[in-house]
C-alpha cells in the first residue's frame, strides 16, 4: 500500500527542518538564527516598512516570537523603529540591508542547489502544485474549525 500521508508530511517536515539548518548555517557569521532570515527578508521587500503584526503575519509566526527577533535584530543595528510607539514601522538599515543582501544571494543559491535536477518548466510545475495543495488544506482546515467537515 502507498503511504502517501506519511511521504508528503515527512517530506514537507524534513524540507522545513533542512531550511532552518540551511538559514541557521549561513547566518552563523551575523550571529543570527533562522528566524531573523524571514524577518530581514520582509523588510527588505517592503520600502515603506512593517509593524511587527504585519511581519509576523506574512512570516506565519507567533507575534512574541516576531518581536523577540526584532528586538536581537535592534540592538545588533540592522533594524530600526519610526518611533517608540506601538504599531511603529520598522526598517532595515544600511547595516540590516547588507544582511538582506547576503540572504538574497545565499537563498538563491540555496534554491537552485534545491531544484538543481529540474527543467524551468518542472520548477514551474512544482510551485503551482505545492501553491495549490497549500492554499486547498488551508481550506480544508478553515472548514475544520468551522466544523463544517
Amino acid at each position: 500500500m502507498e503511504k502517501i500521508f506519511e511521504n508528503f508530511t515527512g517530506s514537507v517536515l524534513r524540507l522545513y527542518r533542512i531550511i532552518q539548518r540551511i538559514k541557521s548555517y549561513e547566518m552563523r557569521g551575523y550571529g543570527l538564527k533562522s528566524v531573523h532570515v524571514m524577518c530581514v527578508y520582509y523588510l527588505a521587500e517592503s520600502a515603506d516598512g512593517l509593524t511587527a503584526g504585519e511581519l509576523a503575519s506574512r512570516m506565519y509566526e507567533d507575534k512574541a516570537a516576531v518581536s523577540r527577533a526584532l528586538t536581537v535584530l535592534r540592538d545588533k543595528g540592522y533594524v530600526e523603529y519610526d518611533s517608540a510607539k506601538y504599531n511603529s514601522h520598522i526598517r532595515l538599515t544600511d547595516g540590516g540591508r547588507e544582511v538582506a543582501a547576503y540572504i538574497d544571494e545565499k537563498s538563491r543559491r540555496a534554491v537552485a542547489a534545491g531544484s538543481a535536477d529540474m527543467t524551468d518548466n518542472e520548477r514551474a510545475m512544482f510551485y503551482r502544485s505545492l501553491s495549490s495543495i497549500t492554499d486547498n488544506l488551508k481550506k480544508y482546515c478553515e472548514k475544520l474549525s468551522e466544523g463544517a467537515i
